[in-house]
């Protein structure tokens, strides 16, 4: 199969995807509701003081964000074993790998980057200073991609099963805890004047692992799991 024909297919694949994903806004809703309640709880035990809530900022945002992006991982696969496209793509003489990259790329465009945006957004209400809203952001924009790549082999080896959702969450929260670590690790060294750059190094080397064997991973649970 030529090079051109995967990548028509993996666009193919990612358009399909991002359609039938703005068709259930419900599901693209939860993630973030679930996110906007997490971090509204913080203020509520914390108290109103400005320097507390500044303090806790990074962890507060990190922490909900891995759990709503835990919560949206059950939809990776879902709705393709349901209705038997997910056979079909294992079957397609087309490279798996890259249409498995196809269907990480949608969720992370539906899921991943709106969460991103709406952390930042949140941030004001955590009283985070300007200084730190940059390295938030650049945490979220390296993290979360891993989040999806990570939870897409999670999720192919729940994919079909009762109770798949809790299983899945107990499977890759332990997994971003690395990524949860730096993260809170970075915004916490921009807050006290500090350099961020060994942080996003280790989040960059992350990312690049997550990338190279993700799909790969991915790929042969679906296969194990539909066999």
């Amino acid at each position: 199969m030529s090079l051109v024909s995967n990548h028509q297919a993996f666009l193919a694949i990612l358009l399909r995807d991002l359609r039938l994903g703005l068709r259930h806004r419900g599901e693209l809703l939860n993630p973030l509701l679930f996110f906007l309640i997490v971090v509204t709880l913080f203020p509520l035990a914390l108290g109103p003081d400005k320097l507390t809530l500044q303090q806790h900022a990074p962890a507060v945002i990190w922490v909900a964000a891995v759990l709503a992006s835990s919560v949206s991982m059950d939809m990776m696969f879902r709705s393709d074993f349901e209705d038997g496209s997910l056979e079909q793509i294992l079957l397609s003489p087309h490279s798996v790998t890259m249409l498995i990259m196809a269907k990480i790329l949608a969720h992370w465009l539906l899921t991943g980057a709106p969460l991103t945006i709406f952390a930042l957004l949140l941030s004001i209400l955590l009283y985070l200073p300007v200084e730190a809203l940059l390295p938030l952001f650049m945490s979220l924009l390296i993290g979360t991609p891993i989040f999806s790549l990570v939870g897409s082999v999670g999720g192919a080896l729940t994919v079909g099963l009762r109770g798949g959702g809790m299983l899945l969450t107990l499977l890759i929260v332990p997994l971003y805890m690395p990524v949860l670590i730096f993260s809170v690790a970075a915004v916490n060294n921009a807050l006290h004047g500090m350099s961020v750059r060994g942080e996003f190094y280790f989040l960059g080397a992350l990312l690049v692992l997550a990338l190279t064997l993700a799909p790969f991973a991915t790929a042969a649970s679906l296969r194990i799991r539909m066999g």
